[in-house]
């Protein structure tokens, strides 16, 4: 019984250190920056307009 106790907190334990190795060994700088808005869409160009 011992033994199967030990096995299983050594599973959690490598369980663990997978999730903690994905979450923190990112990018060095840290998360990039959020990408820039896209320009605003020209109704005229798509045939459609306000007249």
């Amino acid at each position: 019984m011992g033994l199967i106790l030990l096995e299983a907190l050594l599973a959690l334990v490598v369980l663990v250190a997978i999730v903690w190795w994905t979450m923190f060994a990112g990018r060095k700088g840290g998360e990039l920056p959020p990408a820039p808005p896209p320009p605003p869409e020209d109704k005229e160009r798509d045939g459609e307009s306000d007249k």
